[in-house]
């Protein structure tokens, strides 16, 4: 299982142009991706720098046939001159699409702080390695309030699918939205949490839980040990980011899937955002016979 995270910048690379196929190539030339995870995808904002406006969740799923596209707005507003806007997140899955939640995250009042309102889009996938969980989110970057806040939920909504996955609820195709359909409790949280690897924000979300909840490990440093993470912004796009580069963009997985990660990797090379593609790969761990009905 090969996954792919990126916050695209609506498109916008460093050269300061909005090119949402270069954005789908990149993402094919750092993997023949499984799941692509994107980050700041908008439809209805002209006024975006470079942006054209064009509804970006249905551009860019035209452009990946084979893959089940999976949209997660956190923003719907009305545009000041017609229509509506929206700005969010993306799923798309080569496997087959369980059950998927969009849950709006917690936006505490922060007074005289910019903001806006936040979302994890969570899709149950069924791969060879069994049902996995996965994540993609976008946490505020101006308010260390909101931020910990939308870290807190996270935790919950782990345990509470955790605690969903372990007990199987009645439920008929007769009964409609009645039916049960399975989440998952092996998991992967990943996107940009807008906070730095050394943080207490990213020691949180990695913290111990309830005794029923396997806690997230950091991909990065199952592969690479205490080695600094490689930078995922600022590389190319100076302009935004003139300080040296450095890391907002993690992949997490819950512990019973770290014996499984067989590599993680920051793509350096391309430019077309202002942010990194992070490829994850999942192996099998031991016999393939005992590699699914853990997870599932």
């Amino acid at each position: 299982m090969k996954l792919v995270t990126w916050n695209i910048q609506w498109g916008r690379g460093a050269d300061g142009r909005v090119d949402l196929d270069r954005i789908v190539a990149h993402a094919r030339r750092v993997a023949d991706f499984d799941v692509l995870c994107l980050q700041e995808v908008s439809a209805g904002y002209p006024e975006l720098p470079g942006c054209d406006g064009r509804d970006q969740f249905q551009y860019l799923a035209d452009r990946l046939p084979g893959y089940t596209a999976i949209a997660g707005v956190a923003t719907d507003t009305p545009h000041p001159t017609g229509g509506r806007r929206t700005f969010g997140n993306m799923i798309f899955s080569r496997f087959p699409v369980q059950q998927v939640f969009r849950h709006l995250l917690p936006w505490p009042a922060d007074p005289g702080v910019p903001s806006m309102q936040r979302i994890a889009l969570e899709a149950t996938l069924d791969t060879p390695l069994g049902l996995v969980r996965v994540t993609t989110t976008h946490l505020e970057f101006y308010s260390s309030r909101q931020r910990a806040s939308q870290i807190e939920r996270l935790r919950q909504l782990h345990q509470e699918a955790t605690a969903q996955a372990c007990s199987v609820r009645p439920g008929q195709a007769s009964e409609g939205p009645f039916f049960f359909v399975p989440r998952a409790a092996a998991s992967i949280l990943t996107g940009d949490f807008n906070c730095l690897p050394e943080s207490a924000e990213k020691a949180r979300l990695l913290a111990a839980m309830d005794n029923a909840t396997r806690p997230y490990r950091d991909a990065w440093e199952i592969t690479h040990g205490s080695e600094p993470h490689a930078p995922t912004v600022g590389i190319y796009d100076k302009s935004q980011w003139p300080d040296p580069p450095f890391t907002f963009d993690f992949i997490l997985v819950s512990e019973d899937l770290a014996p499984r990660v067989k590599e993680m990797r920051v793509d350096a090379m391309s430019d077309a955002s202002d942010h990194q593609p992070v490829l994850l790969v999942l192996g099998q761990e031991g016999n393939k016979s005992d590699s699914t009905s853990d997870l599932r």
